[in-house]
């Protein structure tokens, strides 16, 4: 069974930097794509940023490019969201995913395997 927790959310001033962390279990991480998502009350689970199994192909939502970077160690079977220079828009509950396939996918609906969340809360 697919095990994903997500580690690093909190409370940030606006300009400031977390990196958000998903230790996976359950499987072989580095065959599957991952992506972050981000959910604020009454909206939809919007991806952030993804990646494919390898790293080498990325994907960004505009409004956190050049911001954040998404990364992943698959020798220590953990996804990262390096967020950099944040916005009180950041604010949301951030999700870690697993995707049932090696490329990187942009819909909530590709994916198979989700966390339980980690807040972040950005202050201005």
């Amino acid at each position: 069974q697919v095990r994903l927790v997500e580690s690093g959310g909190g409370l940030v001033q606006a300009g400031g930097s977390l990196r958000l962390s998903c230790a996976a279990s359950g499987r072989t991480f580095s065959r599957y794509g991952m992506g972050w998502f981000r959910q604020t009350p009454g909206k939809d689970r919007d991806v952030v940023a993804a990646i494919s199994y390898d790293g080498g192909t990325t994907y960004y939502t505009d409004s956190v490019k050049g911001r954040f970077t998404i990364s992943r160690d698959n020798a220590k079977n953990t996804l990262y969201l390096q967020m950099n220079s944040v916005k009180p828009d950041d604010t949301a509950v951030y999700y870690c995913a697993a995707g049932n396939k090696g490329r990187l996918e942009y819909v909530a609906q590709e994916y198979a395997h989700w966390g339980q969340g980690t807040q972040v809360t950005v202050s201005s």
